[in-house]
């Protein structure tokens, strides 16, 4: 089988509006590009995360439509040009696309990923490249956490430099559940993990029973409160979540960690360094410890005077 793409260069304004006027025309899906993509015109259309962009849309725009093979293209231009008021309907052109094998072509997108010097994040269609490395077999999913985005390789990357053998981790915000798996999997013998979201709590069981570390424990907040972690406090606590957030969990985060205990955070950019620094400066002194992709993890830890060095 194959479908065919209407493809349509439009002004900011109407793209949003003739991409739904395309769906209630007929079209089975529609896409709004940049249409400067690889020019010196091109704009990225991004924001921090959690924060998205409010238009998803470009002052120079290029909305895809698919369509059947056997669809009175035209017609469905025609039509929802009319439906959106606009004089005449827009130049367009088409373009075949044809049937794929589109689990395969998208496992190809996901490669296994190298962080450290010795952790392998896997997709479960590849085979380990180092099998006598710390291996994690993860696929790409709802639940944010592959290792793919720098602050997850930030705290990976701190919790490998910084080993616990036999002490405790509480992975605050822990998404798919892979820093509580490097932490276990680095020797740590008590180990948690707290999400807001249950459908990351489910996944993050589930990815732990996949690489055979079981025995970590993954709540979501109001369970946490409630089980025999309730007043635990850790030897590392890790949160990659958001500046905001963390500014205000500020005092909790740090009433976790145990005496001599260390606190990692990331997901802070690396102009937001200070003032998370400053509001955590009342219970632990932080320092940035690295920075990657204009990202940083700061750490410090709990009793000391002075903040622990970078990397």
């Amino acid at each position: 089988m194959s479908w065919t793409e209407i493809v349509i260069e439009v002004a900011r304004d109407n793209a949003e509006a003739l991409s739904d006027a395309l769906i209630e025309a007929g079209a089975l899906s529609v896409s709004v590009e940049d249409a400067d993509e690889g020019t010196e015109q091109e704009k990225p259309l991004f924001g921090e995360p959690g924060m998205e962009p409010k238009e998803a849309a470009w002052e120079h725009s290029r909305v895809v439509a698919l369509t059947d093979v056997d669809a009175d293209q035209a017609a469905i231009v025609v039509e929802a040009a009319a439906a959106i008021g606009l004089a005449a309907a827009p130049a367009f052109t088409t373009r075949k696309v044809d049937d794929e094998d589109w689990v395969r072509l998208t496992q190809s997108q996901f490669e296994p990923i190298h962080i450290g010097r010795n952790i392998w994040v896997v997709p479960s269609w590849h085979e380990a490249p180092d099998a006598n490395a710390l291996i994690l077999e993860l696929d790409p999913g709802l639940a944010f956490g592959t290792g793919s985005h720098p602050t997850t390789k930030l705290c990976m990357e701190w919790l490998e430099a910084h080993p616990a053998p036999q002490q405790s981790v509480l992975d605050y915000g822990c998404g798919s559940g892979i820093l509580a798996m490097v932490a276990r999997k680095l020797g740590a013998t008590k180990v948690a993990g707290v999400d807001i979201d249950p459908q990351a709590i489910e996944s993050a069981r589930d990815n732990a029973a996949r690489n055979k570390v079981e025995d970590i424990e993954f709540f979501v907040p109001e369970d946490f409160a409630q089980s025999a972690h309730a007043d635990a406090r850790f030897d590392i606590v890790v949160a990659n979540i958001l500046s905001s957030p963390l500014k205000l969990m500020a005092p909790m985060l740090s009433g976790r960690v145990a005496d001599g205990g260390a606190l990692v955070l990331s997901g802070v950019l690396a102009r937001q360094a200070e003032e998370v620094a400053a509001a955590y400066a009342p219970f632990i002194k932080l320092s940035v410890w690295a920075e990657h992709e204009g990202w940083v993890a700061l750490h410090g830890r709990l009793g000391s005077a002075t903040a622990l060095p970078a990397r």
